[in-house]
């Protein structure tokens, strides 16, 4: 218990300390007691990150602080003791603000983001009218305030808040996860080319080094590896995503493992590979099942119900037992509406070729008629399911208009490898009923991004990791 709260304790001390000077003292120790880098490193940490620590772009949490001084041939009190010269912090102020950002973390994590968003709020109230409070606090629930807008579905004000963060921090590790964040946030909202841009903003503003040399780095690589995927430079994002496997299996980080791995098992499915691509998928899962990131699970099952879906022969029971377990999951993981729509559909495609029509349909209709697909792609997959459920009910008419009405709506969004898949499959559809000028003009459009097949059932566009 005691050694529980010197720990505590010692947090506290790391996070109201200046970062630059807690870097010199350590620096001035290791020089003191005539180590190299690599020697202050020792097993616990890297060299390049001992560098940043000296340098003052990095705080060492209070284990590795205490590894550090006995190292050092020094006390970790001697490291974090006052300075007159500096500024120094309210340490019970500091120790309440870093509770409560405990909390809003843990409230993200276990799918909470309105209740994240409330106490960062409180937090950077708190931290705007007093001086008491150490810049590092301000960077965490700015980092935190970003993160729960994008897990609230709130997008637009996410990718404001995360260049914010780009522009005003200095903490390495934390500026990777925003440029990773960014990325993600921009190829979702199908603006591929800034998504692609952020691998280059982040080498100008980090340096490679600093990109190769960690799991959040890596993890950048794979997102932004995505966004080439979806403008069509395949090649590229394929070569990008086979280096990071090569390298996430030398890290001890099960999150950037299972980046590596639910990237390319996406890359591999939507050309074709499904046999591929589903064991990647299940590496990946398993590693995020040690890790405490429930939404990033339930995406993760959702793409695992599309590819027993997309299989050869399908497997629909194994994708309703993956893809229920999903929709469970979604309910208290903070997943956002485009997710549970992408869920809906595909447990309505599952049913579908489980010859439960009826079910099929009544899922797909509420999807469509609560306008909660969030998402115009999603909206599409949706009026193809049902237009393929009019098709087998004989309703030609109805079948025509749901499918004419997903040509339109497809035709307002860009040129993305996802999009031509979805033109793939309408055009089959308007084949089968006769409608061969459109099924042309379908064709023609799918066209523009090469190396598409029809897959066995077409089945909701998978969202990738970061």
């Amino acid at each position: 218990m005691e050694n529980t709260e010197a720990l505590a304790d010692l947090r506290v001390q790391v996070k109201a300390i200046d970062a630059g000077l807690l870097g010199r003292r350590i620096r001035h120790a290791r020089q003191r007691a005539g180590m190299t880098q690599g020697d202050a490193a020792g097993t616990d940490m890297s060299t390049a990150y001992i560098s940043r620590i000296e340098a003052g772009q990095r705080r060492p949490g209070a284990d590795l602080l205490v590894a550090l001084a006995e190292r050092l041939r020094c006390t970790p009190e001697e490291l974090l003791a006052p300075d007159d010269t500096v500024i120094t912090f309210d340490a019970a102020i500091v120790a309440r603000l870093t509770l409560e950002l405990d909390y809003a973390e843990l409230e993200l994590r276990t799918g909470s983001p309105a209740l994240t968003l409330e106490r960062v709020a409180a937090v950077l109230d708190e931290a705007s009218r007093t001086t008491a409070v150490p810049p590092e606090v301000r960077h965490q629930a700015h980092m935190l305030h970003a993160l729960a807008l994008e897990a609230s579905g709130g997008r637009a004000e996410a990718i404001d808040a995360f260049e914010k963060i780009v522009e005003e921090d200095t903490d390495v590790l934390r500026l990777l996860k925003a440029f990773t964040a960014l990325s993600r946030c921009y190829r979702e909202s199908t603006d591929y080319a800034r998504a692609s841009d952020i691998g280059a903003r982040a080498v100008a503003a980090l340096g490679q080094d600093q990109l190769d040399s960690s799991a959040e780095g890596l993890q950048l690589a794979v997102t932004v590896a995505a966004a080439h995927f979806e403008r069509g430079d395949i090649n590229h994002a394929v070569r990008v995503c086979q280096r990071a496997l090569a390298q996430a299996e030398s890290l001890d980080s099960p999150e950037a493992r299972a980046a590596a791995y639910w990237n390319t098992s996406i890359m591999e499915s939507r050309q074709g590979r499904v046999e591929a691509a589903l064991p990647m998928a299940e590496k990946a899962l398993s590693l995020l099942e040690s890790a405490e990131d429930s939404r990033s699970q339930t995406r993760l099952r959702v793409q695992l119900g599309v590819l027993h879906l997309q299989s050869d022969p399908p497997l629909p029971h194994e994708a309703l037992a993956i893809l229920t377990r999903a929709e469970a999951d979604g309910r208290v993981s903070g997943i956002n509406d485009a997710d549970r729509a992408r869920i809906q559909v595909a447990l309505a495609r599952a049913h579908f070729m489980l010859n439960d029509l009826v079910l099929a349909g009544t899922i797909v209709d509420a999807v469509l008629r609560s306008g909660s697909a969030a998402s115009m792609l999603i909206e599409v997959e949706a009026l193809l399911l049902r237009a393929q459920i009019a098709g087998v009910h004989a309703r030609s008419d109805d079948a025509v208009a749901d499918l004419r009405d997903a040509c339109v709506k497809l035709s307002t969004l860009g040129g993305d490898h996802g999009v031509a898949q979805l033109w793939f499959e309408l055009g089959a559809c308007l084949d089968e009923h006769g409608l061969y000028r459109e099924a042309a003009h379908a064709y023609r459009s799918a066209g523009q991004t090469t190396g598409l097949t029809r897959s066995t059932a077409s089945a909701p566009t998978a969202a990738a990791l970061t």
